[in-house]
């Protein structure tokens, strides 16, 4: 309403009289002069001297007018940017990911994405932890799991297994778990989420969801980490199928208590509800979930 009132200001002085202001403004007479006196109210000087035949500046509209015009100058070259940004494919993007999935998946995702649009730059956060988006100033965020805030949206990429794997090296040692009864004999290594650490890990156990309590002597916030550990044979671990395909393939980790699965975690881009996105932020949604949703869906 400030910009509407500067505007307005700059319009009586430009015009020369509140009643030239009003009608290219399209409002009454009255009004105007109402909105001037609240803008003098705002600034708490008088900023016109008005007569029956003229108006003149105060020193302090004087000041105002200046500031006025450098203020409106500054929102319409603002407002040109960002209409520009939600045509053409140019300007910032803030994204977040999983620590894992950002490293094996968006990661290179990004990169081509950057390499077919040059006027674009990417900030990507790479964090397990479920991070405030509009806080942040993030434009989206790829999250794994039940939507837990209601007003962000969510675009569905698909489902993914999480799967408790070791390497051939500490299975060797300390034996392979037929049952997830058989962790408490097992070293476990677990995530922290924030001010949680996933201590249970989920079964279904003769039809039921059961959650077992597991122990072990790591716990990182970081899922790469997670993954290293196990790597090089410090215990089991609990992980998306996506972040570990590749070592599954190469051997480097095996796959245990297979038929105890819990079944899929949901995988989405969740955004705040802004009504409309920057065609940048668009084109680069619609690039990961062409990558991650089904048929990619493990």
């Amino acid at each position: 309403m400030l910009l509407d009132n500067l505007a307005l200001f700059v319009k009586i002085v430009e015009t020369g009289s509140l009643s030239a202001a009003a009608r290219e403004a399209g409002l009454s007479p009255a009004t105007v002069s109402e909105r001037l006196v609240g803008l003098e109210a705002h600034y708490g000087a008088a900023l016109l001297t008005r007569t029956t035949r003229a108006i003149s500046l105060t020193d302090e509209g004087r000041l105002v007018l200046d500031g006025a015009r450098r203020l409106l100058a500054e929102a319409d070259e603002l407002e040109g940017r960002i209409r520009l940004g939600t045509r053409s494919v140019s300007g910032p993007i803030r994204l977040s990911s999983p620590q894992d999935l950002g490293r094996s998946r968006i990661w290179p995702i990004v990169d081509r994405f950057l390499a077919e649009n040059p006027d674009v730059s990417v900030e990507l956060d790479l964090n397990d932890s479920i991070v405030d988006l509009v806080g942040s100033g993030l434009d989206f965020a790829i999250r794994y799991g039940a939507l837990a805030d209601s007003s962000l949206r969510a675009r569905h990429l698909g489902e993914n297994r999480r799967i408790v794997c070791a390497a051939p090296e500490y299975l060797e040692r300390m034996g392979v778990p037929e049952h997830p009864g058989d962790l408490a004999r097992h070293d476990c290594i677990s995530l922290r989420y924030g001010g949680n650490i996933e201590r249970t890990w989920p079964f279904r156990i003769d039809g039921r969801l059961q959650r077992v309590m597991v122990r072990g002597r790591r716990v990182a916030n970081d899922g790469w980490l997670v993954r290293h550990w196990c790597l090089a044979g410090h215990g089991l671990c609990l992980k998306s199928n996506w972040d570990v395909e590749a070592d599954l393939a190469a051997g480097r980790l095996v796959e245990v208590l297979g038929e105890y699965s819990a079944g899929r975690t949901a995988l989405q881009i969740v955004y705040p509800p802004a009504k409309v996105q920057p065609r940048r932020v668009r084109a680069l949604i619609d690039m990961i979930a062409a990558e991650l949703s089904p048929p990619q869906a493990i």
